[in-house]
């Protein structure tokens, strides 16, 4: 996207209210990645459209997009996992002092090695994948075994920066994951039984729908 009508996009953005705000600075304070503004207003969007009442994350972080995603309704229920030891312990602080522990269920540990116990907590509406990059692959078949007939998957970041599109600009590390990215990309948007919409808002998000009856 050109970076006038992006700037003008972000102009129009509504700024985030308490206690996103807080959090939006605090990830920023300690460098932790989480989605840009329009990139979490556009899934809310898409929540608000879809109407999901069980979401899978795939990475929680500080617990933001799981907060976010909650608050869109209160029937909302949201299974999210986090491997890191302290972003797991601020994600249950931010969860138990913001008062969502019923709607946000928080596991610890790898995704991989919870799969089953993260399945098993389904059948899920919307699976949101925000977690290792070089791993989208693995998450997306390991996370979309146990889906209802209209489940939507959002995979973040899957433009990269704009790295995708040409490494030459990157470091060698972020060369060779936007690689990675990309691939993920060629085989997400080629998948049979499945369709993918990529859209250039905040870092990349695609949209996969699978199809029915098939």
């Amino acid at each position: 996207m050109d970076a006038h009508v992006f700037d003008y996009i972000k102009r129009l953005t509504i700024p985030s209210v308490y206690p996103f705000n807080v959090m939006e600075r605090e990830a920023k304070a300690q460098h932790i990645p989480i989605m840009e503004p329009d990139g979490i207003a556009f899934l809310k969007q898409l929540i608000r459209l879809h109407r999901p009442t069980r979401i899978l994350e795939i990475g929680a972080a500080i617990g933001y997009s799981a907060l976010q995603m909650a608050s869109v309704h209160a029937n909302i229920r949201v299974v999210t996992v986090e491997r890191d030891d302290e972003r797991f312990k601020t994600a249950v602080e931010n969860i138990h002092q913001y008062d969502q522990h019923q709607q946000v269920e928080i596991l610890h540990g790898d995704a991989f090695d919870l799969a089953d116990q993260l399945n098993s907590k389904g059948p899920y509406d919307l699976v949101f994948i925000d977690a290792a990059k070089g791993q989208y692959q693995r998450f997306f078949e390991t996370f979309t075994t146990n889906l209802t007939d209209q489940a939507m998957i959002i995979t973040d970041n899957v433009l990269f920066k704009g790295y995708v599109s040409d490494a030459s600009v990157a470091s060698k590390r972020l060369a060779k994951l936007s690689q990675k990215i990309d691939r993920y990309n060629q085989w997400l948007t080629q998948l049979e039984g499945f369709t993918t919409v990529i859209v250039p808002v905040g870092d990349g998000v695609a949209i996969t729908t699978r199809h029915i009856n098939e």
